[in-house]
């Protein structure tokens, strides 16, 4: 609604209402994000990736990046952390083993060219045995020593303590700006607002970054920006959060909702399609969106199966549906999981259905 407010009217993005006179690009969304996150200064560009490298670029451009070899992750589309290094000209230092990284492996390469000791959340894998990697508070004991500031890339990054909701607790922005001097993560995906990186952290580093041209080239629209203000304004009151923003609701939606949800959404699929087998399942919903990757939360799923249509073709014709019903195959059925699908879309979903009972019949 914000964004289309933004998008019908004239905008103060760039005015101060109370001097008359050119704002400030981030003054509309930094105040609230330093309040919510406990930063002394924030502001947005494109998306995580570009937060990064203009963060490497500003603290540690010809100068070297200490970060843990088992930290140098590849995220989707094939953009790895080494190439984004490169491309910020900071010079790669990776220290420690692949399972194993201790923070004397951080002490014994620190040399006069370091510029960053810099930490990676594998948001998307997990090393699990024999391992450990080093938390973010003892890297920044480190950091205060020797007067490196540490950037922490957080990934998917959370405001919400999942924890409290029966999951494994992501790193919160919240607790890394208590150590890190500066964090970047996402601003869509597990905050669930448009599609931005955000950057937060010490207003003197921040203030470097501000002025470093990458941010010209990395900069928003008023349009993502409002869309990422109303995002973090619900953010005020957990509460709220977890109630309007769809991401977190459907995270911590409860098995008992969710099967009565798949029940109804049985009943009208039933409805239109009297040659199908439909019934409720019960099933589990993977988080993935680069977080949470060994989370599996229970769920109810809808399932179908037809006598006169293969499992292949009826996912076929829900894919190419308009508009499109993405379901996935499970013994011979297809599957949707009803934790993903909004109430008002249980209609177009049922008739969906019904398009490929009206194919059989013809």
């Amino acid at each position: 609604e914000r964004i289309k407010q933004v998008a019908a009217n004239y905008s103060t993005l760039e005015y101060d209402l109370e001097s008359g006179k050119r704002g400030l690009r981030y003054s509309h969304i930094e105040e609230i994000i330093c309040k919510i996150t406990g930063a002394e200064a924030a502001f947005v560009v494109n998306n995580n990736a570009d937060a990064v490298l203009l963060a490497l670029n500003t603290l540690s451009e010809g100068r070297e990046a200490i970060v843990s070899r088992g930290q140098l992750v590849e995220i989707g589309g094939s953009f790895r952390v080494p190439d984004v290094m490169r491309q910020s000209g900071a010079i790669l230092r990776e220290v420690g083993t692949t399972n194993k990284t201790h923070l004397r492996d951080y002490e014994e390469n620190i040399n006069e060219n370091t510029g960053v000791l810099l930490k990676v959340h594998t948001s998307n894998y997990r090393i699990l045995g024999f391992t450990e990697e080093v938390p973010v508070w003892e890297l920044a004991e480190t950091g205060k020593k020797t007067g490196i500031p540490v950037l922490e890339d957080i990934g998917s990054g959370t405001l919400i303590d999942f924890s409290k909701h029966g999951m494994a607790g992501e790193p919160t922005v919240q607790e890394a700006v208590r150590y890190a001097d500066v964090v970047t993560f996402s601003g869509d995906k597990m905050l669930g607002g448009p599609q931005a990186g955000v950057i937060v952290g010490k207003k003197k580093y921040l203030d470097e970054m501000k002025k470093n041209p990458f941010t010209r080239a990395f900069r928003v629209d008023k349009m993502t920006l409002a869309g990422l203000e109303a995002t973090f304004r619900h953010y005020l009151d957990e509460d709220e959060a977890l109630e309007n923003i769809p991401t977190l609701k459907f995270l911590t939606a409860s098995a008992e909702s969710l099967k009565a949800r798949a029940l109804k959404l049985a009943e009208m699929i039933r409805s239109r399609t009297p040659d199908f087998e439909v019934d409720v399942e019960e099933g589990q919903s993977q988080v993935g969106g680069g977080s949470m990757p060994l989370e599996k939360l229970k769920t109810y799923v809808v399932s179908a199966r037809s006598g006169k249509l293969s499992s292949y073709r009826m996912e076929i014709g829900l894919r190419k549906n308009i508009p499109p019903v993405i379901a996935r195959i499970n013994d011979e059925k297809v599957v949707l999981d009803v934790r993903t699908i909004l109430d008002c879309q249980f209609d177009a979903v049922a008739e969906a259905f019904g398009k490929l009972q009206e194919g059989i019949d013809i």
